[in-house]
């Protein structure tokens, strides 16, 4: 395979052994990026890093870690600010859905699971990146995160409101650093195609926002944004649209649409009236 031109020179990606992390991996080799891969399954990030190996000729270090574990958190910080093996770009891919339903019946350790691993290891892995980055001039961050931080999601309240988390910090970190040459972007995807995400939480693979996306031409999109500096990234013209709209449209149009129709079946009830699905202490 031809290579094209090298972007970074090392990447660490993590959520590596599987769906959008994987798909960044194999994108980021065949640029000719050395990569350090990060996940908890050590048996599929070697089998991924034999086939990188095999395929481009790239040098693929593996690190199996639990990010949502302290232990595991600080060994991948640790490897993004080692001075002697610098990483000029990082991509936090791991991430989970959890489970689907209403709040008051979600188990509080799934909970406080999820917001570490969506949350706290993405600003956790941030912070160890740029210092390294901002010294050198040169370096970025993809921080996965999802259209649906920009919508309601009864059902899907945790996973949505740490993407709409993860959306906000990137864009407020890239205008602290992009003056130095380091760039950071939340790459937005819709439903996408081939990943583990509904998988591996107990969901059908379903495209419950949309059409499903091509995985790769995800992170190809992603690369390019981070690239040439864009701070958020949504693929898809459709998925756009729907984004553009969502901050077009007056917010208790869209909350209508999105109560109406995924808080209706959560409640397992009529319709809910007007004035319930718009409380007016919901606000503006």
């Amino acid at each position: 395979m031809t290579r094209s031109r090298t972007r970074y020179g090392s990447a660490l990606v993590t959520g590596a052994s599987g769906g959008i992390g994987a798909a960044f991996a194999r994108r980021l080799a065949a640029e000719g990026s050395a990569l350090v891969l990060v996940a908890r399954d050590g048996t599929r990030l070697a089998a991924l890093a034999a086939e990188l190996e095999r395929d481009h000729g790239t040098v693929v270090e593996t690190l199996p870690a639990d990010l949502a574990d302290p232990a595991g958190l600080e060994r991948a910080a640790a490897r993004l600010a080692d001075p002697d093996r610098p990483v000029d770009l990082l991509v936090n891919g791991a991430g989970v859905l959890g489970g689907i339903g209403p709040l008051a019946r979600r188990d509080p350790a799934e909970l406080a699971h999820g917001l570490a691993l969506n949350t706290g290891a993405l600003v956790r892995l941030t912070r160890a990146a740029l210092p390294g980055m901002l010294a050198r001039g040169h370096g970025g961050v993809v921080n996965v995160s999802s259209v649906m931080g920009f919508l309601p999601a009864p059902g899907g309240a945790p996973y949505a409101a740490a993407k709409a988390f993860a959306t906000s910090f990137s864009e407020s970190v890239h205008g602290e650093v992009c003056w130095n040459g380091v760039h950071v972007t939340a790459l937005c995807p819709g439903s996408t195609g081939g990943t583990r995400l509904h998988r591996s939480a107990g969901h059908r693979e379903s495209g419950r926002l949309g059409r499903l996306l091509d995985v790769d031409d995800v992170a190809r999109d992603a690369l390019d944004a981070v690239a040439a500096g864009r701070p958020v990234c949504v693929p898809g013209a459709d998925y756009r649209w729907r984004v553009a709209m969502s901050r077009i449209l007056p917010r208790r149009l869209v909350r209508a649409r999105y109560y109406k129709r995924w808080g209706r079946r959560l409640a397992g009830g009529p319709s809910p009236s007007a004035d319930a699905q718009q409380p007016r202490s919901a606000g503006p």
